[in-house]
């Protein structure tokens, strides 16, 4: 399925393929939530790296999280890629040099209507903001982390078209 996505302000414009459309996954932690989760939680999705189309590159920036040590005060810069853009601040894609061939479009950012989920999966629920209200289904899956089911494996799981 061609996804096709923008920014706010219609700066960014970027089109990429993806075999697995499907916004299920709800993410709570902290970065997710605290870079682009206005709802308390993030949805990212997975598509093809090497299919990505852009306009307007000039006005990304990139933001690389800091994560925390456990056992320490210490924090590390993440190699994760978190796309956004300059003028306007919308986040876009998640990329990590760790998987090359994949890239995490935000579901927020997409203008392509997306399939509906059967059921959600809820992750990081162990950084979950206070004030978040979980709207869970019966079918939904619930995880303190991030679960070891990736999200191909979830489309596969619930024999969902390949778009």
């Amino acid at each position: 399925m061609l996804l096709e996505g923008s920014c706010h302000c219609g700066a960014v414009q970027f089109a990429v393929q993806s075999v697995n459309p499907y916004p299920y996954q709800r993410c709570y932690c902290s970065i997710c939530r605290k870079t682009q989760g206005g709802g308390g939680y993030s949805i990212n999705l997975s598509a093809d790296a090497r299919t990505m189309k852009l306009t307007g590159a000039e006005h990304i920036s990139i933001y690389h999280a800091l994560l925390s040590q456990p056992g320490s005060d210490e924090r590390r810069e993440s190699s994760a890629e978190r796309h956004f853009c300059s003028r306007c601040g919308s986040a876009l894609w998640l990329f990590s040099p760790e998987w090359p061939d994949l890239i995490h479009p935000f579901a927020s950012a997409m203008d392509t209507a997306l399939p509906r989920p059967p059921e959600h999966t809820h992750v990081f629920l162990d950084s979950k903001a206070s004030w978040v209200e979980i709207e869970a289904h019966p079918s939904d899956q619930m995880f303190k982390g991030y679960p070891e089911e990736s999200i191909a494996q979830w489309h596969d799981r619930l024999g969902l078209d390949k778009q």
